[in-house]
C-alpha cells in the first residue's frame, strides 16, 4: 500500500494549457510594449463610440502587472481543472469566453447608468481575466450547491463555504496587488453570468 499527498484540483487540463500560455504570452508582450493596453483593453466609450467591439475579448488577455496574472492564472487552474473535467474541453472553452465578454457587456451597460461610479468606467481601461474566471467561480459554487442538494457532507459545505469566503475579497476588492484599479463590475459581472448560464444548463 502506498499513500500521496496531492495540492490543488490536479494537472493543468487541455485548455488550461493553452489559455494559461496565451496570457503568460501576452503579459510578456505587455513588457515590450505597453501600449497594448491602450488599444486591446476594454475601453466602454471606445466600444460605444468608436465601435472597438475587439475590445470585449481581448481585454482578458491583458494584465496589469506580475502578481494580477499570477493570481488570475491560480484561481483559472483551481476553478477551471474541474470543470473542464466535468463539462469536456469543447463546452469549458465555449463558457470561458462566452462569461469573459458577457463580463464586458455588463461593465459596458453598466457605465452607461446615471451615477458618478458608472461614469467614471466609460473612459477607463479595463483588463484581465477576472470577468472569465469570475465566470468560472459562479459555475463552481453552482455545480457544489447542486451537489450539496443531494449529498451533504460536512467536508462539501466546508468547502464551498472556505472557497466563497477565500474568493469573495478578490471578487469585491478594488485594487491589484501592483496597486491598479479593478473594475468589481466586471468581476460581478462575470460571476452572474456564469452563475445564470450553470444553472440554466
Amino acid at each position: 500500500s502506498g499513500s500521496a499527498i496531492s495540492f490543488g484540483p490536479g494537472p493543468l487540463s487541455p485548455a488550461l494549457k493553452v489559455l494559461i500560455g496565451a496570457n503568460v504570452v501576452v503579459f510578456l508582450a505587455q513588457q515590450v510594449s505597453p501600449a497594448l493596453a491602450w488599444t486591446f483593453g476594454l475601453m466602454p466609450s471606445a466600444v460605444l463610440g468608436e465601435f472597438h467591439v475587439w475590445q470585449l475579448g481581448t481585454y482578458m488577455f491583458l494584465h496589469g502587472g506580475l502578481f494580477h496574472v499570477l493570481f488570475n492564472m491560480l484561481a483559472l487552474w483551481m476553478f477551471g481543472t474541474e470543470l473542464e473535467r466535468i463539462w469536456g474541453t469543447r463546452y469549458f472553452v465555449r463558457f470561458y469566453f462566452v462569461t469573459g465578454i458577457g463580463a464586458a457587456i455588463l461593465t459596458v451597460l453598466f457605465s452607461l447608468l446615471p451615477f458618478p461610479v458608472a461614469r467614471q468606467l466609460q473612459h477607463a481601461i479595463i483588463i484581465g481575466a477576472s470577468g472569465a474566471i469570475s465566470g468560472l467561480f459562479g459555475a463552481w459554487l453552482v455545480d457544489r450547491v447542486g451537489r450539496l442538494r443531494r449529498r451533504r457532507t460536512r467536508r462539501d459545505v466546508v468547502r464551498v463555504v472556505g472557497i466563497g469566503l477565500l474568493y469573495l475579497p478578490a471578487l469585491l476588492n478594488p485594487t491589484t496587488p501592483e496597486g491598479g484599479r479593478i473594475s468589481v463590475a466586471a468581476h460581478v459581472g462575470g460571476l452572474i453570468a456564469g452563475a445564470l448560464l450553470t444553472w440554466g444548463f
